[in-house]
C-alpha cells in the first residue's frame, strides 16, 4: 500500500501522521505518479497550522516529481514511464504516490533530475510571477528580497542577478548572507538591524528600491514600504511572522503613490496557458544554468514533522526535499 502524510486537526509538526492508503487507479483525464522526490515550502506549514484552513482529514504538499505509473482514459501527451512534476492544489503532495490531473503536469526535459524539479515547481514558478508579473523587473533596477537565503530567495535572486538587476537581500545570520551573495544578491541587510530602512536607503539610494518582495508578512509590512522610491510596488507574498493587519491606503499615499499587490500563485498557472508559459521560463533558466537549485536538506517522508520544524525554526536554507 501506499502511505501518506495526513492531519486530523490544525497545529505544530505533531499532528502529521503516516499512515496506510488503499489502492487507486486513475480516472478520465488523470495520472498516477509514483513520487521519488517532495518538495517541502512555508505554505505547507500554512495548511498545517491553519493559518490557511483545509478540510479534514487533510493531506499536505503542493509539489512533487516523479515517474507515471498508470493513465487514465482520455489522456494525451503523457505516457506510463514518464518523468514529470507538478505543483498544484489541493495539498496532498506528501505521499509515495497520487494521482493528478494530466493537465496539471510537466514532462521533465532531460538535464532536470526529479530532486531539482520538486525542489523548484513551486519556488521556480513562484520566482517567475514575482519577477515577472507581479512587478516586471527591468535592467537596473534595485529590488529588496527578504528571506533571500530560502528556497524562493535563491532562485529570485540568481534569477534577477541573470536579468542585470541589483538584489539587496535580507537573511537573519552571516551563514545566510554569504549564502545569498554567493547566488546573486549583491548587497546583505540583516533582518535584525534596528536601522534597517536607512541601512537598505544607504544602499539602494536616497530614492528606495524600486520593488520589495516581502514573505514575512505582519513585522516587515510597514518597514518595507518605507525602503521603496516614489511609485514603487510592494509585492507581500507570504505570513511567516503573520497575516498583515488591515491599514489605511493612505499609507500608499503618503509613501509616493505606492503600488501594493498580493499575489497567489495558483492565480498565474490556473490555465494552461500560464502553466506552459511559467515552465518554459523556469527550465530555461535551469538548463542554461542561470539558476541553480540548492538542495542543502532531504528528509525521508515519515521524519516531516523535523523538516517543518526546522523551517519554522530558520534552521534551513534553500530547498528541502522529502524522500517517500
Amino acid at each position: 500500500m501506499a502511505q501518506a502524510i495526513q492531519i486530523n486537526e490544525f497545529g505544530g509538526p505533531e499532528v502529521m501522521q503516516l499512515v496506510q492508503t488503499p489502492d487507486r487507479q486513475p480516472g478520465a483525464g488523470e495520472v498516477l505518479i509514483s513520487h521519488t522526490a517532495i518538495g517541502v515550502n512555508f505554505i505547507d506549514t500554512y495548511h498545517r497550522s491553519g493559518l490557511y484552513p483545509l478540510e479534514m482529514p487533510a493531506g499536505l504538499g503542493l509539489e512533487a516529481a516523479g515517474a507515471v505509473t498508470a493513465v487514465g482514459p482520455g489522456v494525451a501527451g503523457v505516457v506510463i514511464g514518464d518523468r514529470v512534476a507538478y505543483a498544484s492544489q489541493p495539498p496532498g503532495a506528501y505521499a509515495s504516490e497520487r494521482i493528478v490531473a494530466a493537465n496539471r503536469i510537466v514532462v521533465l526535459p532531460e538535464g532536470i533530475n526529479e530532486a531539482t524539479a520538486a525542489a523548484t515547481m513551486l519556488k521556480g514558478f513562484t520566482a517567475w510571477y514575482l519577477l515577472f508579473k507581479s512587478y516586471r523587473v527591468q535592467a537596473g533596477d534595485t529590488i529588496l528580497l527578504y528571506a533571500a537565503a530560502g528556497g524562493v530567495g535563491l532562485i529570485v535572486s540568481q534569477w534577477a542577478h541573470s536579468l542585470g538587476v541589483r538584489v539587496i537581500g535580507v537573511v537573519s545570520t552571516e551563514a545566510k548572507a554569504e549564502l545569498a551573495r554567493a547566488n546573486g544578491c549583491a548587497e546583505i541587510v540583516m533582518a535584525s538591524d534596528p536601522d534597517f530602512v536607512t541601512r537598505v536607503r544607504e544602499l539602494a539610494g536616497a530614492a528606495g528600491v524600486s520593488a520589495v518582495y516581502d514573505s514575512v508578512g505582519e513585522d516587515t509590512f510597514i518597514q518595507s514600504l518605507d525602503c521603496l522610491r516614489r511609485h514603487g510596488t510592494m509585492v507581500t507574498y507570504g505570513n511567516a511572522s503573520g497575516p498583515v493587519k488591515p491599514f489605511s491606503p493612505l499609507e500608499l499615499a503618503s509613501r509616493g503613490s505606492l503600488y501594493l499587490t498580493r499575489p497567489v500563485l495558483f492565480d498565474f498557472i490556473a490555465d494552461e496557458v500560464g502553466l506552459h508559459a511559467a515552465r518554459d521560463a523556469l527550465f530555461a533558466v535551469l538548463i542554461s544554468g542561470a539558476v541553480k537549485v540548492s538542495i542543502n536538506q532531504e528528509y525521508a517522508l515519515a521524519d516531516v514533522a523535523q523538516a517543518h520544524a526546522d523551517l519554522e525554526a530558520r534552521r534551513t536554507s534553500g530547498s528541502i526535499v522529502l524522500r517517500p
